[in-house]
């Protein structure tokens, strides 16, 4: 275990710090990707009471592909930093 910078006194586990910048990552990353997919349904509507152009169609799938590729990782570092949180619950370890 390293000190911490900032306070000077308090021990900082790594692999803890690890898993707190991971679940920061899957929170910005989830966040990222159900916006996309939320914008993405708000153009459909839009080219559904107004024009459907080939340009609201394009928005569309990228905003889908787009959202896919980052909402994917997310929802698994998700799911891995609680299974790990689990297990050391239940092995009696410190979680922070």
């Amino acid at each position: 275990m390293t000190t911490d910078k900032t306070s000077g006194a308090a021990p900082v586990d790594p692999v803890l710090a690890q898993r707190a910048r991971a679940t920061r990552f899957a929170a910005l990353g989830q966040r990222i990707g159900y916006s996309l997919f939320g914008l993405a349904l708000i153009v459909f509507f839009i080219g559904l009471v107004t024009t459907f152009t080939s340009t609201v169609s394009q928005s569309i799938i990228v905003c889908v592909v787009i959202g896919s590729i980052v909402l994917a990782p997310a929802i698994v570092v998700a799911y891995a930093v609680k299974a790990a949180e689990r297990d050391d619950l239940e092995h009696g370890r410190e979680i922070g």
